[in-house]
């Protein structure tokens, strides 16, 4: 999800739409004003199907957002830091700061969202209830919204990993084990063989003639997708438990000029002294950071016409940490803020610099000593 907009912010938690969600969004509107409500409702006009028809999808993803709000607002409370909500073409995700650090803290974050699913789909019931007699559209809308509210909090509740029936199961596996990465491998595993159950079941479908299937198996190739990612981070953030900055950081980087163009940094200074990261400097103020990761993203066409400082992280950007900050802290910023690098500040001076690449290959070796 790398092309979002954000579009508000609830409870101090950016909401950002994904790019994919207006394929979603005008495919549901399409289906329902084409086809399920007129097949409900065949004496309506067909304006009005439409209109209905957008009124119920714009519901359904408020819907989603007040799932996944559910989520985070139990995660601030417990001391979280939410950094976004997305909304995308599988329903909605939340960017929080870690896992949560006790099983019960797991589990209550877990079932909070299948919880306001359930709230949401009985109030839209009762909204059909007593509005269908009024307004015949409005209540048919009602109670769409109701049983797709009954059926996401029912899917959610399977226990296939990442998804909340997932993330139940792991927290009752971690408070009886006490092992989080235990935990998290056979929920994982159990998250994959309901991804593979889905992917069967799609297939099954799509061969008796129901092209539906072919949505079973993109929602079973994500969550096979998601397990597998989420088992990684916890044993990425298993690696760098009481890892600090100054364990991860680079003390040897050099100083450079903002001025000088790409090709020459590359020839001059990763490819001469085989250098990855640099401190950009304006005389002795601190400009921003520039690293392989970041002449890499540059088109190579380009190397011979930007600056260093075109292509730097900038100043304002750096988060800058502390020698004894924690490594999954620093990896999660660099995550959020989507950067490839912060400066180690001791005192107001630039003392080490650590890359994203720098942390990962921390892991990797960790991985290879089995330790």
């Amino acid at each position: 999800m790398k092309h979002s907009w954000k579009i508000g912010k609830i409870f101090g938690i950016d909401i950002h739409i994904d790019s994919s969600w207006f394929v979603i969004f005008i495919l549901l509107t399409f289906v329902l004003a084409t086809s399920y409500f007129p097949r409900q409702h065949p004496d309506w006009r067909t304006a009005l199907y439409w209109l209905i028809g957008i009124f119920t999808s714009l519901s359904m993803f408020a819907s989603v957002l007040i799932h996944e709000l559910a989520h985070s607002l139990v995660a601030k409370v417990q001391g979280e830091e939410v950094f976004r909500i997305t909304l995308f073409i599988l329903g909605g995700v939340a960017q929080i700061s870690g896992e949560p650090k006790k099983p019960w803290k797991e589990l209550t974050m877990a079932l909070v969202g299948p919880f306001a699913s359930m709230v949401l789909a009985f109030g839209f019931f009762m909204m059909f209830f007593f509005l269908s007699v009024f307004s015949e559209p409005l209540g048919a809308s009602f109670l769409y919204l109701a049983m797709i509210n009954f059926v996401l909090a029912v899917f959610n509740l399977l226990p296939g990993f990442p998804m909340d029936g997932g993330r139940v199961l792991r927290a009752l596996i971690w408070q009886a084990t006490g092992d989080l990465k235990k935990a998290t491998r056979i929920a994982s595993r159990v998250g994959q063989g309901v991804a593979f159950l889905l992917l069967f079941l799609g297939v099954f479908q799509i061969l008796r003639g129901n092209w539906g299937g072919f949505w079973l198996i993109f929602v079973g190739w994500f969550l096979h997708s998601a397990a597998v990612r989420g088992y990684r981070q916890v044993t990425v953030e298993s690696a760098l438990k009481g890892v600090r900055a100054k364990e991860l950081m680079r003390e040897d980087f050099e100083r450079i000029s903002g001025d000088i163009l790409v090709q020459e940094l590359v020839d001059e200074y990763i490819l001469h002294k085989r250098e990855r990261v640099f401190l950009v400097e304006d005389g002795q103020s601190l400009q921003g950071i520039v690293c392989l990761e970041d002449v890499k993203a540059t088109p190579r066409e380009k190397w011979a016409e930007k600056t260093v400082r075109e292509i730097m992280t900038p100043k304002d950007k750096l988060e800058a940490v502390s020698p004894d900050d924690d490594g999954n802290k620093i990896l999660n910023s660099l995550t959020a803020k989507d950067i490839h690098q912060v400066p180690v500040v001791e005192e107001g001076k630039v003392t080490g610099i650590i890359c994203r690449s720098d942390i990962l290959r921390y892991i990797q070796l960790r991985s290879e000593l089995g330790v």
